[in-house]
């Protein structure tokens, strides 16, 4: 599915936090499970995943790996926690404001036409 680059860019942080609150991640494997849903290059999900530590909403550990060097792994802090329930919330009502937006603009529209 085709979705504008300005809507992926607003939630990309969103779906690494949810994500990442569901299981420890490393960010290849993060740009994976997300692109099952947003088609999003990789290399989109580092500057991300850097602002969510930077910020102390994700820490990092390394863990060896038999493929190659050793993985760094993200995990959600107790300050994560509170910042993605904050976001999760202001995702439900901003896209049920849309979406009361669109339905009541299509009634609108609806009468208009009617109306003429």
């Amino acid at each position: 599915m085709e979705v504008n680059p300005q809507f992926k860019k607003g939630v990309l942080e969103l779906c690494c936090l949810f994500l990442i609150q569901k299981k420890d991640c490393y960010g290849y494997e993060l740009a994976n499970q997300v692109s099952k849903y947003i088609e999003v290059a990789e290399g989109a999900i580092y500057p991300v995943l850097r602002r969510l530590v930077k910020e102390e909403y994700c820490s990092t550990y390394l863990v060896e790996s038999n493929e190659g060097p050793s993985r760094k792994y993200y995990q959600l802090t107790v300050k994560g926690e509170i910042y993605l329930n904050e976001l999760i919330s202001e995702w439900n009502n901003f896209t049920d404001s849309v979406a009361k937006l669109l339905t009541e603009g299509e009634a609108v529209n609806e009468e208009t036409r009617f109306s003429k």
